[in-house]
């Protein structure tokens, strides 16, 4: 990030112009100072002066000061490539959607507003300093790019211990250093002629890594000071391996930067940290090419044909093209998958997730690239990431998936983050087995576990939430305080002891100070709503949903949970306005007609419900449960055969679908179709164990 000059702007502004979706945007200079022109906050044609630019290469950003103290983030960047490499041109960072100035993600909204979404990774000492009750930033940073204290601390204590030192001698002990990155002083790689070396001593900590996560990852602040701490989770709460973000075996999809890869990775496990490869100073390879792997790996063993199966020095043949493949993120900037995985095509066969081997010879299927990888390295080559089959499997609420999930969360073998997925996707298997395993995930070594434990925690009921989750209310990690504080608003902790109690309340004042570090944004007021509405404070509920809409007009969520509160206290009248203000907003969203079509349910107007509960259902398709709401009300409608014909189209998306199998087999029952009713309570019968088994067949929400 750089004030915007002739020395650092790239981009053409010699009244160049593009168009995006009908806009014409022109950029321009007046002296010495950079302009563009495109739609603004209302849509309309306006001149807004570029204060800053931001990044250097693949691609340039440029920023926009508000009289409100925002930054924002034009969506219009600069290709700096070479124009031979299709560079040196304006482009659009969503090139195949549409997005007007009414869409969060338009530039002058609040998912491009550099203050929230940006500074904090991109300057040094960065406070927000957002406030609330006017909606407006005082943002102030130390220096404007990322500098030394960003990752050491405040650099004054470690003026003040160099001052105290005697001249010309050397310096020990506390050297004044909030981190002291020093995990690779003293430590030895020893590798044999032909093999893979190992450390000594043994890695003792993550300081480093967790330093370099606090932007290198995908994440969620729990507080206005970032750090660094060199300990991610006391700052932090770390995203899982979640679709749409990830592959089902671990894969980066999304924009999830380095950290969730890299700590899947056998070389995190053997201890390898980021700067045994990167030098962090100059932000390069320690070495070029494959020679930044041959310190640990025998280039005779493994920079080879025998072992890459490409000419040596070609592009097949660098280490990261099969270990650490490519995904382009903001149109043109390739990123490097840092799970340093083997290459998988049967993997690709069995689930669809990508492999190196197709990503380069997608001239050939995946069955062509499995066949010649067991050729050359036989058919058991599995590599370290063994964990795909089991999150796939929760994934899609296989038979047996409960099971897999719960054995994986259990395997200290596995890396944490694969098992806080698993036990992260426990909740949609409710049963005694689920709450066996997240009971023991909740003491478990991890902290990450302990963290997505206490997610599953969340949706128990009240009795239990206290039980599991008042432990962990004193955790040592923040992130775990805050997660066990998010589970016990609502939870029954009469009869517990009044330290205890006491130390529930001050985990709960936790989560709510983390949520108002991030007050604009409309999730943290949309979590508070939550918890408020759970602890019975109602009017305080109704103001964070409506703060959040506020903040986000087209926030579907806030309107849903609104519309919730007021049903929950027989305001039905309430409910349908909130849903209709939403509508207003989000036109024909599915989530909204959805929960209308409900509400209209409720109020027994059955022959206006129906339309609206269709619409979602086939507005979203893929949401199997806007599919068996709407097939339970055409059958309470009398309408049992076209029922069954939206249920059967649903299961083809869902095979394991409970709901789906529950309501087909009670239907094809009522119907005469007995053959059909048994094979789907079969069905039902391996994906929902007994003590999980929906029994109340055609309920469903109304």
């Amino acid at each position: 990030m750089q004030p915007a000059s002739s020395a650092t702007v790239l981009g053409d502004f010699r009244d160049a112009r593009f168009t995006y979706d009908g806009v014409t945007s022109t950029f321009f200079r007046k002296g010495e100072r950079y302009f563009v022109r495109t739609d603004g906050p209302d849509g309309a044609l306006a001149d807004f002066e570029i204060t800053f630019t931001f990044g250097v290469e693949p691609l340039q950003q440029y920023l926009v000061d508000f009289p409100d103290g925002r930054k924002q983030a034009l969506s219009i960047a600069w290709d700096t490539r070479d124009a031979a490499q299709g560079g040196r041109r304006w482009f659009h960072l969503y090139p195949d959607e549409h997005i007007d100035h009414r869409d969060s993600l338009h530039w002058t909204r609040l998912n491009q507003n550099w203050n929230f979404m940006c500074a904090e990774c991109h300057s040094t000492n960065l406070r927000r300093n957002y406030d609330p009750a006017h909606d407006r930033y005082a943002t102030t940073w130390s220096d404007v790019d990322v500098a030394c204290e960003a990752c050491h601390g405040p650099g004054s204590n470690h003026v003040a211990w160099a001052e105290q030192q005697p001249r010309g001698q050397g310096s020990a002990g506390d050297d004044g250093l909030v981190i002291r990155l020093d995990e690779r002083r003293g430590a030895t790689w020893t590798r044999p002629a032909s093999g893979t070396a190992t450390r000594t001593p043994t890695l003792a900590s993550h300081r480093e890594i967790e330093t370099c996560a606090v932007c290198h990852a995908r994440r969620v602040t729990l507080g206005t000071d970032p750090g660094p701490t060199g300990r991610l989770l006391d700052t932090h709460d770390l995203t899982l391996l979640d679709e749409p973000l990830y592959e089902v075996d671990g894969q980066q999809r999304g924009e999830v930067y380095s950290y969730g890869s890299f700590v899947q990775s056998k070389m995190y496990a053997r201890g390898v940290t980021c700067s045994d490869c990167h030098e962090p100073h100059t932000q390069k390879l320690r070495t070029p090419g494959n020679a930044v792997c041959a310190p640990c790996h025998a280039p005779a063993t493994y920079d080879a044909t025998t072992h890459h199966l490409h000419a040596p020095g070609s592009a097949g043949g660098q280490c990261v093209a099969c270990h650490m493949p490519t995904r382009t993120y903001m149109v043109i900037d390739p990123r490097h998958d840092h799970s340093m995985r083997v290459p998988r095509p049967d993997l690709t066969l069995a689930d669809g997730a990508p492999n190196a081997c197709n990503g380069c010879h997608a001239d050939h299927d995946a069955a062509w690239a499995a066949a010649a990888i067991a050729a050359a390295h036989g058919p058991q080559r599995k590599g370290f990431q063994t964990f795909g089959a089991a999150l796939r499997a929760g994934r899609r609420g296989a038979p047996g998936a409960a099971a897999q999930l719960a054995a994986l969360v259990r395997d200290p073998a596995v890396p944490d983050i694969a098992r806080a997925t698993a036990a992260s996707a426990l909740e949609r298997f409710p049963g005694a087995g689920t709450v066996a395993a997240i009971t023991s995930a909740l003491s478990d070594r991890g902290a990450l576990v302990r963290v997505a434990a206490l997610d599953v925690v969340t949706g128990m009921a009240p009795p239990t939430r206290a039980a599991l989750a008042a432990p962990l209310a004193a955790d040592p990690v923040k992130a775990v305080r805050v997660k066990a504080g998010r589970a016990l608003p609502g939870a029954q902790l009469d009869g517990l002891a009044p330290e205890v109690v006491a130390r529930c309340r001050r985990a709960i004042d936790e989560y709510v100070a983390a949520q108002q570090a991030s007050a604009e944004r409309p999730e943290a007021h949309l979590n508070l709503g939550i918890i408020y509405a759970e602890s019975g404070a109602v009017p305080r509920s109704e103001a964070e949903y409506r703060t959040a809409i506020r903040l986000q007009p087209d926030f579907v969520p806030a309107y849903v949970n609104l519309a919730d509160l007021f049903r929950a206290l027989g305001r039905e009248d309430d409910a349908a306005a909130a849903l209709a203000d939403g509508l207003t907003a989000v036109p024909d969203d599915p989530s909204l007609l959805h929960a209308l079509g409900l509400q209209r349910v409720r109020q027994q107007r059955s022959a206006e419900a129906l339309p609206l509960l269709q619409r979602a259902a086939e507005s979203r398709p893929e949401n199997s449960r806007f599919a068996y709401v709407y097939a339970v009300a055409l059958h309470s409608s009398g309408r049992p055969d076209e029922a069954i014909t939206i249920m059967k189209k649903a299961l083809e998306r869902a095979p394991y679908d409970p709901d789906l199998l529950s309501g087909l087999a009670a239907f094809s029952r009522d119907a005469g179709r007995l053959d059909d009713a048994r094979d789907y309570a079969a069905r039902l019968a391996a994906v929902a164990p007994p003590d999980e088994a929906r029994r109340d067949v055609g309920a469903g929400e109304q």
